[in-house]
């Protein structure tokens, strides 16, 4: 009686586990196809950006995670629900970024080099109301720096925030 008991327990226990590896599996795999985000075109100067929206706390959340490339020229836009020291990490993220903190006025704060799955935290140098990652370097091979202005971040529809 003493063997049926403990073998009953394990098939339950066993049956337990497969459906919580299976309930993960399928939490991961929604995780890593979040539908498409809105787009918006952005400029720096004469280079353009095609930038996805980040704009609720989910989005942002997710921001660039599990992939594993970025078009050149192709970015995301984080829009914070208001202006604040905001920072940026890099959990489960797998590629090279830069990040441009950017004020209200659209104007780039500072810029910082972040590395794939690294969760050191990168901030903005004063309040900020957006930032946007591109592939690392994007913004130092075009001379693109503090007080470069980025054009476009008003024509964003309110329905994206």
């Amino acid at each position: 009686m003493d063997q049926l008991r403990r073998s009953g327990s394990n098939r339950v226990t066993g049956n337990r586990c497969a459906a919580f590896a299976s309930l993960i599996v399928w939490t991961v795999s929604v995780w890593a196809q979040q539908p498409p985000l809105p787009t918006a075109k952005l400029s720096a100067g004469i280079h353009v950006i095609q930038a996805e929206i980040a704009a609720s706390m989910s989005t942002r959340s997710q921001g660039l995670m599990q992939r594993k490339s970025m078009a050149q020229g192709a970015g995301m836009v984080f829009l914070f629900d208001e202006a604040a020291t905001h920072c940026m990490w890099m959990k489960n993220t797998l590629i090279p970024l830069s990040v441009a903190f950017i004020d209200e006025r659209g104007e780039i704060v500072n810029i910082a080099d972040m590395q794939p799955l690294d969760e050191t935290t990168h901030c903005a140098a004063r309040p900020v109301r957006y930032a946007l990652e591109m592939n690392q370097g994007w913004f130092k091979k075009r001379a693109i720096a503090a007080g470069t202005p980025i054009k476009g971040l008003d024509q964003i529809s309110p329905a994206a925030r």
